[in-house]
């Protein structure tokens, strides 16, 4: 390379990332859009500005101001010589609703030579103008988002040096990209896309003067009206705070509630005051004034004495209700009268009131709940099921609602989920909504309310907790009577790596209670069967081939298997999964084990140490496609769905364990499905049939996919595998459509799932 090119492809970029140079990016129009009255209007389905003037490879920060009426997506497409393509480009932000300001970040890859802009599919009016570009370096944008999570979050002095200390130590010995990792797991904070994704989904469902009069006259229609009791326990808060909490309250849409308030002896002046004013402003305000400091469990309890209605909802003295929350409840009961518990997502609120970090929950995930308070806010319980289980325990302060919902859910399997933002948690210092680690002892307290649960309901089990992940835990099932594993590999020629996947399975797994059984489909290389032999005589007894020289037809393969199988459990295995944690075979046997659970995967990774499999995502990519595929192994994920053992609606028959008499319960894999979608429709089966299917984070096995089949490529195989679509959405449309375990705030891209849905 010249030194010219040199300068250019490298010297030049990264000194002015250092210097933070800004140039002005021209809008050139080259496609559907034409400039009136001073606004840009789309005239079809492909409106593109070229982006002239001077900008650099690398990371930059792109500002512009922009006015529209609805919200428009923007995205960016790179030439590197060979044109624009779908392949070469990333939806990066939006405009959103209104006039705004707007500052993202945006990579633009080495060798650009042309760069476009999409402004959205749809013809629409807007404004887009004073589009800037400021390079900057990925050590300034580290130190940028740890500065705004640490504003944002309100973090004290204390917790924001130990954050910067384990910073530098992770940086010094791990690198840039497992620094920005782990810093935003310590923090509990997760990121959906841009700051300004989550701005633009905000303005977009933001209610008008329309729904609000909409939503008023369905309240009047409503024939269930039930009274909810709303508890707050309140102690020396601020001001400002309080009176934001309250008047969330009394702003609500639907008006038949009651305000349960307990003060725990606070000493500060302004509570009382502020307390006795709202009393006696509306008359569904009960205040309760302890005498002594009892803390949260029994404060709660004192406001619980009070409440009077059909439900009661948890309410922290300084977060928010959004206006439409008990609405959002109301209606779900009229749906659901039978409901005894509802939780909806939540979001947080900075000191000035941005909202970020929004959290999208799954529907109901009794093993996600066993590994994190995921249901949390705001969440509804029938009085009733609260004053059986005896209210707030003593003891579990901090994580009091974590021992509530795990007491109150063993009464019942009435429980839903409202996907909607309906309670902004506000990020200020000592807030648990400012990062679990500001307050260790709600960790603990979370431990011995598991501990309960175990010993509740009778489980052999032990709780782990995550080391560096506050609140955060995983349940490991002992496997006392060992039950008989049957293995089972379908595998055609490719030896070597077969040879691999059984090396590593009886070096490597310290569960030994397993037979394996490998399905021949054919081979024919003469090392194929040296393998055979050789691992019939290092292993005999434990080693079974079964031939069957027939067309390749996956679910055949593995049903015909079965059959032969003498194990209790069925674990069906890829020929190139290599095995990495020697204790994955009890850990999936333990899962397996359990009455109310269906088909037990785990964490699948490239040999690159990216993840190629952590649960299966209905509707992903069209029909299906792996969550998370192709972050790094040590990402924690989106509210740590990377480490704990979480429910899924599908996981891939690459690895998944099921008892042989609930594989034979829903009859095997599906036959029509020789290729594609197999262990997809074998899943929802479970699903329909009432059992939890698992993924297992803490397991992790190398697999080199691919390296057994080819692509789909022939006509006869697109014909196949277009016919193996047309199965899955004419058999379960429903789950394509809506995944109970994702959420439908969030996008269906195949490669940006976990991200907000613009």
């Amino acid at each position: 390379m010249s030194i010219r090119s040199k300068w250019k492809s490298r010297i030049e970029p990264a000194l002015a990332g250092l210097l933070g140079i800004k140039t002005r990016a021209r809008l050139k129009p080259i496609s559907h859009l034409e400039m009136k009255n001073e606004k840009w209007i789309s005239t079809g389905n492909d409106p593109s500005f070229l982006v002239t003037g001077r900008y650099f490879p690398g990371w930059n920060k792109i500002k512009w101001e922009s006015e529209s009426k609805s919200v428009i997506p923007l995205k960016m497409y790179w030439d590197q010589g060979n044109g624009f393509s779908e392949s070469e480009s990333l939806t990066f932000s939006s405009i959103p609703k209104g006039f705004v300001k707007r500052e993202v970040t945006v990579y633009i890859p080495p060798g650009t030579q042309n760069l476009r802009i999409d402004p959205g599919e749809d013809e629409a009016e807007f404004m887009f103008t004073n589009v800037r570009l400021k390079k900057t370096t990925r050590i300034k944008m580290v130190l940028g988002f740890a500065w705004e999570i640490i504003h944002r979050k309100g973090l004290t002095n204390q917790v924001t040096l130990q954050l910067l200390k384990k910073g530098f130590q992770t940086l010094r010995t791990s690198g840039l990209k497992a620094t920005w990792s782990k810093f935003k797991g310590y923090t509990g904070h997760q990121a959906i896309g841009s700051t300004g994704s989550y701005e633009s989904w905000v303005a977009n469902q933001a209610l008008t003067s329309i729904d609000t009069k909409r939503i008023k006259d369905e309240i009047v229609r409503m024939t269930y009206k039930p009274l909810i009791s709303i508890i707050v326990p309140v102690y020396n808060v601020e001001e400002k705070w309080l009176r934001l909490c309250i008047d969330s309250v009394i702003n609500q849409l639907y008006p038949n509630w009651e305000l349960c308030i307990a003060d725990d002896a606070s000493d500060k002046p302004h509570i009382k005051k502020v307390l006795n004013e709202y009393a006696q402003k509306d008359s569904r305000i009960k205040i309760v004034f302890r005498d002594e400091n009892g803390h949260i469990s029994e404060s709660s309890n004192s406001a619980l004495d009070v409440a009077t209605g059909e439900y009661i909802g948890l309410l922290d003295h300084d977060d928010e209700l959004t206006i439409n929350a008990l609405y959002e409840n109301v209606k779900l009961l009229n749906q659901h009268p039978e409901a005894d518990i509802v939780y909806s997502d939540e979001d947080k609120i900075s000191e000035e009131g941005v909202r970020h970090s929004p959290y999208f929950k799954p529907d109901w995930s009794p093993d996600l709940l066993l590994s994190q308070m995921y249901t949390c806010h705001f969440s509804i319980y029938r009085k009733s099921l609260v004053d059986q289980v005896g209210g707030f325990r003593k003891g579990y302060e901090g994580s009091q609602d974590y021992d509530l919902v795990l007491r109150v859910s063993e009464l019942t399997e009435k429980i839903y989920h409202i996907p909607k933002i309906l309670y902004h948690w506000r990020s200020i210092p000592e807030s648990t909504a400012s990062g679990a680690s500001v307050k260790n002892y709600t960790h603990y307290a979370g431990i011995r309310a598991l501990e309960d649960t175990i010993i509740r309901r009778n489980m052999d089990a032990t709780i782990v907790e995550l080391k560096n992940y506050p609140n955060m835990y995983r349940v490991r099932y002992t496997t006392q009577n060992k039950p008989l594993v049957s293995i089972v590999i379908p595998t055609r020629d490719m030896s070597d790596i077969l040879d691999t996947c059984l090396t590593s399975i009886f070096t490597k797994t310290t569960y030994q209670n397993f037979e394996i059984i490998i399905v021949d489909n054919g081979s024919s290389e003469e090392k194929t069967f040296e393998v055979f032999d050789k691992w019939k005589k290092l292993e005999p007894g434990k080693v079974t081939i079964l031939s069957l020289n027939i067309p390749f037809n996956y679910s055949k393969l593995n049903n015909a298997a079965v059959e032969v199988a003498n194990g209790d459990l069925v674990l069906l295995l890829n020929n190139d999964i290599e095995v990495i944690d020697t204790n994955w075979l009890e850990e999936m046997v333990g899962y397996a084990i359990q009455r109310d659970i269906g088909a037990v995967g785990v964490k699948l990774l490239y040999p690159d140490n990216t993840i190629q499999h952590s649960g299966v995502i209905m509707g992903l990519g069209g029909v299906a496609g792996h969550a998370f595929r192709c972050a790094s192994a040590n990402d924690p994920g989106y509210f740590g769905a990377l480490l704990v053992n979480r429910n899924s609606s599908v996981v891939t028959a690459a690895c998944l364990m099921v008892r042989k008499k609930v594989y034979h319960e829903v009859s095997g894999l599906e036959e029509e499905l020789s290729v594609a979608f197999n262990d997809v429709d074998f899943c929802l089966k479970l699903l329909e049939k009432g059992y939890y299917n698992v993924v297992l984070n803490n397991i992790g096995l190398y697999h080199h996919e691919s390296k057994s089949r080819g692509v789909e490529d022939t006509p006869e195989k697109l014909k196949r595998f277009q016919s193996e679509i047309d199965y899955m959405h004419k058999h379960w449309k429903k789950y394509i459509d809506l995944d109970p375990y994702y959420n439908p705030n969030l996008s269906l891209k195949s490669d940006d799932s976990y991200q907000v849905k613009i």
